[in-house]
């Protein structure tokens, strides 16, 4: 067997192992709105070597807002009961991504702004810039539009704290 034989195989295993994640994740949620009396639809895809879940609903998104909670809150708590629900099936670590009435995808294109706007003022400044205190999604979302910009970056401080400072290149 050959080396880019072994790294197929080993790429559809990943992606098998991803869309079980997926589907584990999806019946959990399922039975959470079931509960809630909440109506929403699940959609599965696998983006950047990670399942990828949303909730989405056609109705009055304000129900399923509930399952977003104040800047997140709520989805980040059901996030992370949805991972240790794959977890319990699967017996590995999940880094399933929840998101909920578009809430982690509108975040994620505000944060790639905020990232490309201060790799801008460090181009232009030269000067290093702090940005204020963000959850690890935040961060990786403003790293990766740090790094698009040709910029590098880094995390400083200490949770809940921790920070995203853009260098000059």
């Amino acid at each position: 067997m050959t080396e880019g034989t072994t790294s197929a195989a080993e790429g559809g295993d990943t992606l098998t192992r991803l869309e079980q994640e997926g589907e584990i994740a999806a019946d959990y949620l399922e039975g959470l709105l079931d509960i809630a009396d909440l109506d929403g639809d699940i959609d599965m895809d696998v983006e950047a070597d990670r399942a990828s879940v949303s909730i989405i609903s056609d109705s009055n998104s304000r129900d399923l807002q509930k399952l977003v909670g104040r800047d997140g809150e709520v989805l980040e708590a059901l996030q992370e009961l949805t991972r240790l629900a794959v977890h319990r099936e699967t017996g590995d670590r999940s880094r399933l991504m929840l998101d909920i009435a578009g809430f982690r995808a509108k975040k994620r294109s505000e944060l790639a702004q905020i990232g490309a706007k201060a790799a801008d003022e460090v181009k232009s400044s030269g000067q290093p810039v702090k940005l204020d205190p963000m959850t690890p999604f935040e961060r990786k979302v403003v790293h990766d539009a740090v790094a698009a910009a040709g910029l590098r970056s880094e995390s400083e401080g200490e949770e809940p704290q921790r920070f995203v400072v853009v260098l000059p290149a």
